[in-house]
């Protein structure tokens, strides 16, 4: 199949695998010669800079027991690959990347991938589940270490892929209902800043908000808007009253309003008292005033799943207690960062 020679023996054969080329000056990472490529006298010395005394070339001898690194990424993209993922169509020595097809939530079969991972030859690492992802984000790489692979290790991982490990689930969400509650903002006494602040969030996962209003801390105002505010989105946050003082009603409104609510906070800071609720399929958030406070809270962490119509159960919201506690960076790289990230 190939065989390793020096270069000066190398001239007249054809490149079995692409050689890397790196220039830290130049701040440059390529492919300096092609697999297939036919080596010249000429190419010599320029090998040699590149620390290439020997390279493998194709030999005349053929063998079906091994596969060569660019065919097993070929060959095994698109069993990986699943719902809205794009990937490589050629190698670049020897790896594959996938590619999100367009904005949504990355999903991540962790099972499968730790099992591809496990039979060591193969590398496919990817970007974490359950994070938003724009149409052209790169989510996953893949390839075989080793130059080549034998070819019962091909079978061994599409055993594995039965279905894939990888996709991105578009946004299902349209349109959102705000409602402001606060005697301190109905009666003017204070500018409302939480409006803007959901809707610049929700901008980003192409939420339009149709309807909001401002209430004072009245259970019964609140309950009454709740109710029909859900005959008309798709989603609904209702903002302010969410913490244990006696003047905050809004999760008892909600309550009222025949909202089942999942859990009462959750156990991850800040944000604690995020809670999410559903009235049928509609999804109904109460946020705490952390989300004006800081960049990144327990709402940012849900909300791409919410608008993807992923239904959070009890059980998930515990799992982020590992995880869910905020680095508080002086400056906030969220969502690149392994905040909420279970």
């Amino acid at each position: 199949m190939f065989k390793k020679v020096k270069v000066e023996n190398a001239v007249g054969f054809k490149l079995a695998h692409d050689i890397t080329e790196i220039n830290l000056e130049k701040k440059l990472k390529g492919v300096a010669f092609k697999r297939g490529y036919l080596i010249q006298k000429e190419d010599i010395e320029r090998l040699k800079s590149l620390g290439k005394y020997y390279v493998f070339v194709f030999s005349e001898t053929n063998s079906n027991d091994f596969v060569h690194e660019d065919d097993a990424a070929t060959e095994l993209a698109p069993a990986i690959a699943g719902e809205n993922i794009n990937y490589d169509l050629q190698p670049t020595e020897g790896k594959i990347n996938f590619y999100a097809a367009e904005d949504g939530l990355l999903k991540i079969d962790k099972q499968k991938v730790i099992s591809i991972n496990k039979l060591k030859t193969p590398s496919l690492p990817t970007k974490h589940s359950d994070i938003p992802v724009k149409k052209g984000d790169i989510v996953a790489a893949f390839r075989i270490i080793p130059l080549y692979c034998e070819i019962k290790l091909i079978k061994k991982v599409k055993d594995i892929l039965i279905s894939p490990a990888i996709e991105v689930i578009p946004y299902k969400l349209k349109n959102a209902g705000v409602i402001i509650t606060g005697n301190e903002v109905y009666d003017g006494k204070i500018k409302d800043k939480f409006n803007p602040l959901i809707e610049s969030k929700l901008k980003e996962y192409g939420l339009n908000i149709v309807r909001s209003s401002i209430l004072p801390d009245n259970k019964e105002k609140i309950t009454a808007e709740i109710k029909d505010f859900l005959k008309e989105v798709d989603i609904l946050f209702i903002t302010g009253g969410t913490s244990v003082d006696p003047d905050d009603n809004t999760k008892l409104a909600i309550k009222e309003a025949d909202v089942d609510i999942v859990q009462e906070g959750n156990p991850i800071q800040p944000g604690n008292n995020f809670t999410i609720g559903y009235f049928g399929f509609i999804p109904v958030c109460a946020v705490p005033a952390a989300a004006l406070y800081y960049k990144a809270t327990a709402l940012d962490i849900f909300l791409p799943r919410l608008i993807a119509g992923e239904r959070i159960t009890g059980e998930e919201i515990v799992k982020y207690s590992v995880g869910g506690l905020c680095y508080f960076c002086k400056v906030c790289v969220f969502p690149v960062c392994p905040f909420g990230k279970v």
